[in-house]
């Protein structure tokens, strides 16, 4: 209780110590506050559980903070933002969620991660595109990330109290590591219990090496793969996608190593190649002959391949009757036309029922759309491939349907409508063929 409290009499006392001597002060403490709670023998236990409290009380603060950013951001007033509370009470379903985080029940979920997760970004985005960046939700939104990667998009969103996560450099810093996670040693963090090779083999960055690669190369579609893929192919990690803040810098270090190659020459110098952090188009070929395309329409000159697979055919051209209709977060895409803004598509639900019309099944959001048909190079794109853009290769945030031509049909985010893009707009993270 704070000091007005302490003065009106009012709010909460919490209590703790030996209970004979709280009994006997019961009487005089209930004068002094609305309500008193007694927490048990421990001395220390009253002191803990305030600090728990106001802990929430400073993140309930910050989030109604957040919360009125993201107004500012969408052209509300603070106002406006404070009336939801008129309605909604947040407060009451505390306690229930907070019982059901502690007792760890995430089966059965009210909210899936992978749709808060999405949530999440579509907030983020649009804070940011008025300038009006969040603080605490790409915080949030990291901690969804790691948990999605550990197979937990289809619990509860609360299944992010389950543990805190704390990664350092990948594996061991390029250390030659005598010790690690379980029986992990070496560069690669290989374990001899997984068949790796010996304690001592392991410690022999030339044989690690050559385990590695020799690993990799059983891997179908391992040049197709990002580095991050490619890691996580060959090592299992717990943490997939923590290889990623790497990569950029293992990329130079290869480039740089490979020079000093015997016959090496200027040539070795792959980085103008196509790779999935691209458009994956040559120069020409990447939508920009187009120039600037109205949104919602279709582009002069645009015809759909003639070599386009049928069923993919058969979905660019029900995609594409699409166009021109706003998007709408969660829409199902059943009637984009109609009067009922969930009928409309968003990113994911576009690729969906365009391919359903097709007669091909596919799952519901990007993240795991990005696991349907096979996997191919972003310098291989055929009309009717899906390509992946935002977030990281194995959860990424948007999807799209290439088209040839160097274009790209997507349903791109909140107040925007189904559109045709040049490829060239597009940082392709993954590319999947479903035909």
């Amino acid at each position: 209780m704070g000091p007005q409290n302490a003065l009106d009499g009012s709010g909460l006392m919490l209590s703790a110590g030996e209970a004979t001597r709280f009994e006997r002060l019961r009487p005089e403490l209930e004068k002094m506050t609305g309500k008193l709670m007694y927490l048990g023998p421990d001395v220390d236990r009253a002191a803990k559980v305030k600090l728990l409290g106001n802990l929430f009380l400073m993140f309930m603060t910050a989030g109604i903070a957040e919360m009125m950013n993201l107004a500012a951001a969408m052209g509300m007033k603070a106002e406006e933002a404070a009336a939801l509370f008129d309605a909604f009470n947040p407060g009451a379903m505390a306690p229930a969620r907070a019982r059901r985080m502690a007792n760890g029940d995430f089966a059965n979920p009210s909210w899936e991660l992978s749709m808060a997760r999405k949530d999440a970004r579509l907030m983020i985005e649009e804070a940011a595109l008025h300038q009006k960046p969040l603080a605490m939700l790409p915080a949030i939104a990291s901690v969804m990330d790691a948990f999605i990667a550990r197979g937990h998009g289809h619990d509860d969103w609360t299944v992010i109290a389950k543990d805190a996560l704390a990664t350092a450099m990948q594996e061991s810093r390029l250390r030659n590591l005598g010790y690690g996670d379980r029986d992990s040693l070496g560069l690669f963090q290989q374990r001899p219990s997984q068949g790796w090779g010996s304690a001592q083999q392991i410690r022999d960055p030339v044989y690690a090496s050559q385990q590695f690669y020799q690993h990799l190369l059983k891997v179908n579609g391992w040049q197709q793969m990002t580095v991050t893929q490619a890691a996580q192919a060959v090592q299992h990690s717990g943490l997939p996608d923590a290889y990623a803040q790497w990569e950029n810098l293992a990329t130079a270090l290869q480039k740089a190593i490979a020079k000093t190659f015997p016959g090496a020459s200027k040539d070795t110098d792959q980085s103008k190649k196509p790779s999935a952090g691209t458009s994956g188009c040559a120069q020409g070929q990447d939508g920009s002959g187009f120039g600037r395309i109205p949104e919602g329409s279709v582009p002069k000159g645009y015809a759909i391949p003639k070599n386009a697979d049928p069923k993919a055919r058969k979905a660019i051209e029900w995609a594409m009757q699409q166009l021109g209709t706003l998007y709408q977060w969660g829409g199902s895409c059943t009637n984009a036309h109609g009067p009922d803004p969930m009928g409309r598509c968003d990113c994911s639900s576009l690729m969906q029922q365009a391919y359903a019309h097709a007669g091909v099944t596919l799952t519901r959001t990007t993240y795991t759309q990005v696991g349907e048909g096979k996997a191919i190079s972003p310098a291989q794109l055929k009309p009717g491939d899906l390509i992946f853009s935002r977030g990281t290769a194995a959860r990424p945030e948007h999807v799209g349907m290439y088209l040839g031509e160097g274009l790209v049909i997507e349903a791109p985010r909140t107040t925007k409508p189904v559109r045709i893009t040049p490829i060239s707009n597009w940082m392709i993270l993954a590319a999947r063929r479903v035909v």
